[in-house]
């Protein structure tokens, strides 16, 4: 008898991602957005998003599609964090307290801009320049020329940025909110990928943490930019000349961490297991316990993403739903 498993196809097929008040699940072409109103109903809306990679090939090769992924990512995360907001009814909440209109999509499109500025700038002082401060402060302080150990320790001041970053905003009541949804989409997606009923009860006894998981994405693209910056194109005499070296093969860095965390999301042994650790570690912090309510979210999005899995699948009927459908059946009578 063959000891080898049968693949499971459903490795893969469905990746999402925690949204204001929800979650999104994306399955090829669809996904849809599930998000808990400030009334306590659920809403979900489906929609398309047809990749640059099926419409233009060469964007599916092997490391080229991990930029173009990367890219098409910030996109459409920026697009769906601002119709979750408008679904959730956060807009709504806010007119009630102060009885002011507030052009939500407008207002979040300024600020998606000067925090997408603001990022960049923080990221580039933080990450590139803070530690080559650091790492020559450190070579004063010791009195010696620490060689190509500085990489090593750029890279560790590097890490420990990035989790203090994300300690930090853990603060915040709304974040601690949304890690706890994109804990919900991790075990959902899991249930899902082991065969079991999707019900609440059933996901909450799944892990959180996933290896095909953004925040793990991350980390990789870190510890593999550590790797490559231990070629000898680095002149330590020259930081400028660095920086730019580093920018430059950026792309690269990206399409070969997508590369792996893909590989970590299809397979189960050793090497994947050793790529995966460090990423699930940081998840400990950017997923948190979901409730059973918010684990229903995440289910409705993941059945509403997949029509064809799911033919019985019936969204919930919000108030506005009913209302719209009473006006339609209003406009059928008079017409």
């Amino acid at each position: 008898m063959s000891k080898n498993k049968e693949p499971n196809c459903r490795l893969g097929v469905v990746g999402g991602q925690a949204v204001l008040e929800g979650v999104m699940m994306k399955h090829g072409d669809d996904y849809s957005i599930a998000v808990r109103k400030m009334d306590g109903t659920i809403v979900v809306e489906d929609a398309k998003y047809v990749s640059l990679r099926q419409r233009f090939k060469p964007f599916n090769l092997p490391f080229i599609r991990g930029i173009v992924n990367m890219i098409e990512s910030l996109v459409l995360s920026t697009k769906i964090l601002n119709r979750s907001a408008i679904l959730a009814g956060i807009d709504e909440e806010e007119e009630k307290k102060d009885g002011k209109k507030t052009n939500w999509e407008f207002i979040f499109g300024i600020v998606t801009v000067l925090s997408l500025i603001l990022g960049l700038a923080l990221s580039f002082g933080l990450f590139v320049f803070l530690p080559q401060f650091l790492t020559k402060c450190l070579e004063k302080l010791i009195g010696t020329d620490l060689g190509v150990w500085k990489n090593v320790i750029e890279g560790f001041v590097k890490i420990l940025i990035f989790i203090g970053y994300l300690s930090l905003v853990l603060l915040m009541k709304d974040i601690r909110t949304t890690f706890r949804y994109h804990g919900a989409e991790h075990k959902t997606i899991f249930c899902y990928e082991a065969g079991v009923e999707l019900t609440p009860e059933n996901v909450k006894g799944f892990k959180r943490f996933h290896p095909r998981c953004g925040t793990s994405f991350m980390f990789i693209i870190i510890l593999i930019s550590i790797a490559i910056s231990f070629l000898p194109i680095f002149n330590w005499d020259a930081p400028l000349q660095r920086f730019l070296i580093k920018l430059a093969i950026l792309p690269v860095t990206v399409g070969v961490s997508y590369e792996c965390i893909r590989l970590a999301g299809k397979h189960d042994n050793i090497l994947t297991r050793i790529l995966s650790a460090p990423g699930l570690w940081v998840q400990r912090i950017t997923t948190k316990e979901p409730t059973l309510e918010q684990i229903e979210v995440a289910i409705h999005a993941l059945k509403s993403s997949m029509p064809e899995e799911f033919p019985d699948y019936v969204k919930p009927v919000s108030e506005e739903t009913e209302a719209e459908k009473e006006q339609e059946d209003g406009s059928a009578e008079q017409a």
